[in-house]
């Protein structure tokens, strides 16, 4: 795979952090967008550093044009970069933690998802693969998670229109709906988190590893193969049954 260039958004921590040093180590030449610039460096040092809110217009395209002039082209997108906002009743939300979560989840993925089709469409050779992180909660909601749950909804909806929008630029869109990782997000999982039946109980988790490997085998498929939609998992986590 040596060569071949992939952008990962959120890759200062988490997700995006294990799978921008996966790919580093498969070979890969790797772009790392998120807020803080430290933390991308602290990710990868080698990578090409953009520091860039994903919901801001200006700044995603900035990111981008300096990707185009370092690079020349993109072979895959890994649009990652997402947050949650604190369970609570829909009334209980402050808009304002509505309107981050929309920001990010929404916005974010829309514009660099935009950005990256449109230097995809125009580079030569043609063609590219954009992968969106969904979630388990683009099936099913956890109690209390009214914007993060519409949000990955939404995210499905992009990743259906992309795989029919980009058959004719020969652009590939697949997403990867993903189950108790443990990043700092599911820390808390083994502990105990509530259920759909009012109990706090324990999750399983699984090593960030996995997801990792599961989107470098996405992103190495030839573009004229596909892997719409992926679940990854914690085998026993409340999904298949959950509510």
């Amino acid at each position: 795979m040596s060569g071949k260039t992939i952008l990962i958004t959120g890759a200062g921590s988490g997700i995006g952090r294990a799978t921008a040093r996966a790919f580093h180590a498969a070979g890969w030449r790797v772009a790392l967008m998120g807020r803080r610039e430290a933390a991308l460096r602290e990710t990868l040092a080698e990578g090409l550093i953009l520091p860039a809110d994903v919901g801001d217009p200006a700044q995603v395209q900035a990111a981008f044009d300096r990707l185009a002039a370092e690079w020349g082209r993109l072979d895959v997108l890994f649009n990652n970069a997402g947050q949650a906002a604190p369970a609570a009743p829909i009334d209980e939300i402050p808009v304002e933690s509505w309107l981050s979560v929309m920001n990010a989840n929404i916005n974010g993925m829309f514009l660099v998802a935009r950005a990256a089709f449109g230097l995809m469409r125009r580079q030569d050779p043609q063609g590219g693969r954009i992968i969106n992180n969904g979630s388990i909660s683009a099936h099913v909601p956890r109690p209390g998670s009214a914007p993060y749950t519409m949000s990955k909804h939404a995210v499905t909806g992009l990743t259906r229109t992309l795989g029919l929008d980009g058959r004719r630029f020969n652009i590939a869109c697949g997403q990867i709906d993903i189950g108790n990782a443990l990043t700092e997000m599911a820390a808390a999982f083994p502990g105990g988190v509530p259920q759909a039946d009012g109990a706090v109980r324990a999750e399983p988790v699984m090593d960030v590893a996995h997801v990792s490997d599961a989107v470098l085998h996405m992103a190495g498929l030839p573009l004229s193969v596909n892997i719409p939609f992926l679940t990854i998992m914690a085998r026993d986590m409340p999904y298949i049954g959950r509510g």
